[in-house]
């Protein structure tokens, strides 16, 4: 490919990571994941004498076939063909192609692993060990209500650490939470995790001056629903882990089986066996794309498996005649 054509498949990526930025609202890393996929698809393009404008279906499953032989994993592949096919589909938005080569193929799929998670005895067994751990009050108080949150709206540990105090306020019936890619979304919040949230918003705000979490919210963890003497003022992801190990140990679970995203997992899985619907999982856990939440239709299909064992009228043994004399 000549070092025009090359010089405009770039601008054509650059276009289309700019619109991914403006338009969809995509986080840093996944815009940085789109730029490397999108720039190795281009630079093989060039050694075939191709590119964005001209590439066939064909052209798209020999790099795919290409990176199958690179030892490159199936997820890996997957992400790949994802970027492409948003890029041709927005190149034919945009007026550069008259065709999308790579609406119709088929991808090599995900891997599909049922995500990690806890049953509700053992979230229950969690949240029983609370007490135990902590060094006064105001740290039980603080994990009560972290734990409380976590379990009752799903967030990534990394939202639920950076949850300001001002979203908090008033006894709210629901938070409103920042995701990725600054994607705001509305959460409901339980009664036990509203009883914590306002029990702790008492002792944080009330705590005198010369205390240590009194110092926290005078300075620049004022800001955060739970302060810290980190460097960004809030607690880290590292500390939240370390609590839930803790949590484990005393409530006999093994901590290997225990992290924020397992508490996340549970939380989809106890509303999926409750009989919410995947679409309403999707907007409460914030995720883009409703493909991401059917890994949890295996609680859909053991449910359903269920209903038909117990309560369809062929399930149980019928009865004979003879059987009643």
């Amino acid at each position: 490919m000549s070092d025009a054509n090359k010089v405009s498949d770039w601008r054509r990526i650059s276009a289309f990571l700019d619109a991914q930025a403006a338009e969809a609202g995509s986080a840093r890393n996944t815009l940085l994941a789109y730029g490397r996929d999108l720039k190795d698809f281009s630079e093989w393009l060039g050694t075939r004498n191709l590119n964005l404008l001209n590439v066939s279906r064909e052209g798209i499953e020999d790099y795919l076939s290409h990176c199958d032989a690179q030892g490159l994993s199936r997820s890996t592949r997957a992400r790949r063909l994802s970027a492409i096919r948003q890029l041709t589909r927005f190149s034919l938005e945009e007026g550069w192609r008259e065709d999308d080569p790579a609406g119709r193929i088929a991808g090599p799929g995900r891997a599909q692993r049922l995500p990690k998670t806890l049953d509700r005895a053992e979230v229950q067994a969690l949240l029983d060990a609370l007490p135990r751990i902590g060094r006064n009050g105001v740290e039980r108080a603080r994990n009560l209500a972290l734990m409380e949150l976590i379990y009752a709206t799903g967030m990534r540990v990394s939202e639920l650490v950076a949850l300001p105090v001002t979203a908090c306020r008033g006894n709210p019936a629901v938070l409103l939470i920042r995701g990725k890619g600054g994607v705001e979304r509305m959460v409901p919040l339980n009664e036990p995790a509203r009883r914590a949230l306002s029990a702790w918003l008492t002792i944080r705000d009330d705590a005198p001056e010369d205390t240590p979490l009194g110092k926290l919210v005078a300075g620049r963890g004022g800001r955060w629903l739970f302060p810290a003497p980190s460097r960004e003022g809030h607690m880290t992801r590292q500390a939240v882990n370390g609590l839930l190990d803790q949590l484990a140990i005393v409530a006999g679970i093994d901590p290997s089986r225990v992290s924020p995203h397992v508490m996340r997992h549970a939380f989809a899985t106890h509303l999926l066996e409750g009989g919410a619907d995947l679409r309403a999982i999707q907007m409460l856990l914030g995720h883009a794309d409703l493909g991401t939440t059917e890994i949890y239709t295996h609680v859909l299909d053991a449910r359903m498996r269920d209903l038909v064992l117990k309560h369809h009228p062929l399930a149980t043994p019928r009865r004979r005649p003879e059987d009643s004399e």
